[in-house]
């Protein structure tokens, strides 16, 4: 990393990693594979990590902070409110992100309405990155949707921030089941967590003004 991102990671950043796997813990992931890779990227480069599977948490449906009842999104809410970095990571089925993503994308739809102490809206000054991963074309077009939706509710998007691999159509081997990470997976992951810390240590240091 260059003396730039040494400076800027001066301070202290957080991230956390929202996988949106379908499969409960501890079945095996691709999507959580590629977590724990750039859990471990982001570690090692001084940045403090936390890592949730969504699945494995009662998130009721709904766009409000708080459902109610059962309802452990508040929780995981915090956590994303204590991060400067949210890696969302989400697998490929029928050509769309997961029914999780979506329900996540969908919770903070309530952060639109919440404010800071200064009255910018809450998620101003973190940084969102996106991940997809599957065994069939679609990456893109979820990547265009993630960014969107995060960028709506507050998240800035870092350049190339983004990391997917897609396997070939219509075949059965998994991100998971490679022998290797491929090269261009690692690159992608190395450009867009660079980027997000990169830009996390900026917003740290200057926020983005109220309007």
């Amino acid at each position: 990393m260059s003396d730039t991102h040494q400076d800027v990671l001066s301070v202290q950043v957080r991230a956390l990693l929202i996988t949106c796997t379908l499969k409960p813990s501890p079945a095996e992931s691709s999507s959580e594979l590629l977590s724990s890779q750039m859990s471990t990227f982001l570690t090692q480069h001084g940045v403090e990590c936390e890592s949730v599977r969504a699945v494995d948490h009662v998130i009721l449906p709904g766009v409000q902070k708080d459902m109610g009842e059962g309802d452990e999104w508040p929780a995981l809410r915090e956590k994303v409110l204590n991060s400067d970095i949210v890696v969302f990571i989400t697998p490929t089925w029928l050509g769309q992100h997961s029914s999780v993503a979506q329900r996540v994308l969908e919770r903070l739809d309530a952060e639109l309405s919440e404010t800071d102490a200064g009255g910018r809206p809450i998620l101003f000054d973190k940084v969102a990155v996106a991940a997809v991963l599957g065994n069939e074309d679609g990456a893109h077009h979820i990547i265009a949707v993630l960014f969107q939706a995060l960028n709506d509710v507050g998240f800035t998007v870092p350049a190339q921030g983004s990391v997917y691999w897609n396997g070939e159509a219509m075949h059965t081997t998994d991100y998971k089941d490679l022998e290797q990470t491929p090269e261009k997976v690692t690159s992608s992951i190395t450009t867009s967590l660079t980027n997000a810390m990169h830009l996390a240590g900026l917003l740290r240091g200057s926020a983005y003004p109220r309007s």
